[in-house]
């Protein structure tokens, strides 16, 4: 590493609370319950338009699907088996459950102290025809006015901000009102509300007859624990974990609530079997013991879309797959790739569903991969999950089938001549052509706009798709992806296992991976030069010291909030650009969280007035600033604002046109010279300064660093004011644990790889 390339003195930048920052637009997650992942608005329906938008040709392909899981699961009618011998806790939590599903109430307490019962088994997965074009949803019309009138009334009698009125009212639908003076604590449902803030307007409403052991306090504080949990990661919660959770939220019987959450079906309860290493008795006549099992509860939204991923993943490994490219041409595509590559190309020749791991380097694999396909015949894609990554993996595929061409037509030949050349060249246009056409983004596949299109059943009319940057993929996104697989079709999912999670709730890949029900291909490839040494060593738990001959990777101290902001303007605006010849617009900033003194918010303010200084007459930006857009919760898209009008804020992202409506921009667009490393994970950029002020060493951890270093391909600075914070995170800090179910749900339906 080395010392900061020396800055020319600049003006101060500008002030961290500038307004053009506002701070009342969401968050993107950063892996805690306190990060939500989106506003509330992330749900209300756009405004209609002709030409239907790519976030709501993606929200209406999992519309699509969410409805067609439910009705499968609504026929999964079988009784859940007793499993035999049970007794005590687990007795009377399988009698509540079924009590539950015959329309009673249950009539004891289940959870003080649960013994673990069997998990009702999997149904065989069913697949079920899917449109060829889902519609966009009409989605939910905008409140009446009259309703929202008297949602307002409501909000003001018991001291709530009457701004809530319109979001209460899409929530909670025509009743809204009523619904809300029966139940106050209905407005827990609202997103940002707050128990506390639920209580005192309860108070007020309620008066005398509000308190602590309210059933309906008790019912909705279970609920919004569960959708924070989510918010946080999880799939569902372990029972101890949320009856310590209720009790740190003043709920005075725990178990009550849970039981009452079940009894009224807003949550739904789980039993999975937990893996043990007691050796098996040698004795064959000797009763075995029961398997252990852990009771879950959770919201029956991620339960469907995790139960319906692990139904879609075991019909992908289960079945056989397509004869398309007989087994010679795959060996010949094999023997003719690198060697990391042939190990790739080999585990995918005959099976269902192959993991992939490695780094950035690593992308030349499945590129291989993609390319040999393609010349067998068979109908092969990648997904990535941004424009960006797209792009990149495009070209990397190009170079590959260029490549490719290129040695087959010298074979024979000793050089290349004029001719050759000239074919080179157009063989290089054609290439990235097809390249591109081979290549979409996820949200662009599931909607229909980018990619094969679905077949007469209304499966992607594929035969091999491979995910990249897989770690990205959350239970729900996930489950659309493999039960829109046809029968046969071939899955590969390839990320690197060290970046942050995904935004959603669920683990996905690593679930995938710590279930070994899947061939695993580990790639040997390693990142080069100095930024992939440094990221190479962080990922086993290791901050090296890097010789950076070329200033690829640098360090800054500062000794506060305020020099790390200075400095941090100085590098992008000046340093990089002049020492390393990387423009400021392509120096990306990367910042542990939205709040605090150097967090996004205060960073954007600077680099605005320092790089694009205006007034912000559009809702708080200008012409060509520098956004990042959320179409939908958890995603999010780098653009440059480029005009607004009477259709709202017109943005470039990813090379196309985006307009987003007027009343939709506090809520899904945001400055974007500065980024979390949730809001950079899956792109890079030629140069990035990561900003590590004091106040941000309890955000640290090992996945934070390695995917925020990560991200920079030539130049990393570092603006350091943690001390030994940022060594201590990268040794010691591992990734927050998720509760989830898909390794329970795949074990019981697929035998392990082994």
């Amino acid at each position: 590493m080395s010392t900061e390339p020396e800055p020319t003195e600049t003006a101060e930048p500008g002030h961290p609370g500038d307004e053009n920052a506002p701070e009342s637009r969401p968050d993107a997650p950063e892996g805690g319950p306190d990060a939500p992942q989106g506003g509330a608005g992330a749900a209300e329906a756009e405004t209609a338009a002709s030409d239907r938008s790519e976030a709501e040709a993606e929200l209406a392909a999992q519309q699509v699907e969410r409805e067609r899981i439910e009705r499968r699961k609504a026929e999964k009618t079988a009784p859940i088996e007793s499993g035999g011998r049970l007794t005590g806790a687990a007795a009377d939590l399988l009698a509540a459950v079924r009590a539950v599903e015959g329309g009673q109430k249950p009539a004891s307490p289940v959870f003080s102290g649960p013994e673990p019962t069997p998990r009702r088994p999997a149904a065989e997965p069913v697949r079920r025809p899917q449109p060829t074009a889902p519609a966009a949803p009409a989605g939910p019309a905008a409140p009446a006015h009259a309703t929202v009138e008297a949602v307002h009334a409501v909000l003001t009698e018991g001291g709530a901000p009457s701004a809530l009125a319109p979001q209460v009212a899409a929530v909670l639908g025509e009743g809204a009102a009523g619904e809300l003076r029966a139940d106050p604590w209905q407005l827990l449902r609202v997103g940002g509300v707050r128990p506390e803030q639920a209580d005192g307007f309860a108070r007020a409403l309620l008066g005398a007859e509000c308190g602590p052991d309210d059933e309906r306090r008790a019912r909705a504080v279970t609920v919004w624990l569960l959708e924070q949990a989510a918010l946080a990661g999880h799939t569902a919660l372990e029972i101890p974990a949320l009856t310590a959770a209720l009790s740190r939220r003043s709920v005075p019987d725990p178990d009550a609530a849970v039981q009452s959450t079940i009894a009224e079906g807003d949550a739904l309860v789980f039993q999975d079997a937990l893996d043990t290493a007691a050796p098996a008795r040698e004795n064959e006549g000797e009763e075995t013991e029961e398997r252990p099992v852990r009771v879950l509860l959770g919201l029956e939204r991620y339960a469907l879309a995790e139960e319906s991923l692990a139904d879609g993943l075991a019909r992908v490994i289960n079945s056989v797959p397509k004869e398309d490219g007989s087994a010679a041409g795959w060996e010949q595509a094999a023997a003719s790739a690198t060697r990391p590559a042939a190990e790739l190309i080999g585990a995918v020749a005959g099976h269902g569903l192959v993991l992939h791991t490695g780094g950035e380097a690593s992308r030349a694999e499945p590129a291989a991969l993609v390319a040999a396909a393609r010349a067998l015949g068979l109908r092969a894609y990648a997904a990535a999950h941004s424009p960006d990554g797209r792009r990149r993996f495009a070209a990397l595929l190009a170079g590959v089938t260029t490549a490719a061409v290129a040695g087959g037509d010298r074979q024979g030949q000793h050089g290349p001549g004029p001719a050759a050349r000239q074919g080179e060249q157009q063989g290089e246009r054609t290439g990235l052509d097809d390249a591109l056409a081979a290549v979409v983004t996820v949200a662009g596949l599931l909607s229909g706009a980018e990619g094969p299109g679905r077949d007469v059943d209304g499966a992607l009319d594929l035969d091999l798709l491979v995910v990249l940057d897989a770690p990205q993929l959350d239970v729900e996104a996930a489950a659309v992806l493999a039960e829109s697989l046809p029968d046969g079709a071939r899955l590969v999912l390839s990320g690197d296992p060290g970046v942050l999670w995904s935004a959603g709730p669920g683990r996905v890949f690593a679930d995938l991976l710590a279930a070994r029900v899947c061939p695993q291909v580990a790639s040997r490839t390693p990142d080069p030069g100095p930024l992939g040494e440094l990221v190479s060593g962080i990922g086993i738990g290791e901050l090296n010291q890097v010789d950076a001959p070329g200033k690829e990777v640098v360090i800054v101290p500062v000794r506060d909030a305020g020099e790390a902001v200075h400095r941090t303007v100085q590098l992008v605006a000046d340093s990089v650009p002049r020492a390393i010849g990387v423009p400021a617009e392509q120096t990306q900033v990367i910042t542990p969280g939205h709040g605090g003194a150097a967090g996004t918010r205060a960073l954007n303010a600077a680099l605005k007035e320092r790089l694009n200084p205006g007034p912000g007459r559009f809702g708080g930006f200008d012409p060509g600033d520098r956004v990042v857009h959320s179409p939908t919760p958890g995603r999010a898209v780098p653009g440059r604002v480029v005009t607004a009008d009477a259709e709202g804020l017109h943005l470039e992202c990813g090379g196309a046109p985006v307009v987003v409506p007027k009343e939709r921009v506090e809520q899904s667009v945001r400055h974007g010279w500065a980024l979390t490393a949730h809001q950079a994970v899956g792109q890079r950029w030629p140069a990035a300064v990561v900003v590590l002020p004091g106040d941000a060493a309890q955000a640290l951890s090992r996945p934070w660093v390695y995917t925020a270093f990560g991200r920079a391909e030539r130049h990393l600075s570092v603006v350091h004011g943690v001390d030994q914070a940022l060594a201590q995170a990268v040794t010691e800090v591992l990734a927050k644990p998720r509760t989830t179910r898909l390794p329970a749900l795949l074990k019981a339906q697929v035998p392990a790889a082994g």
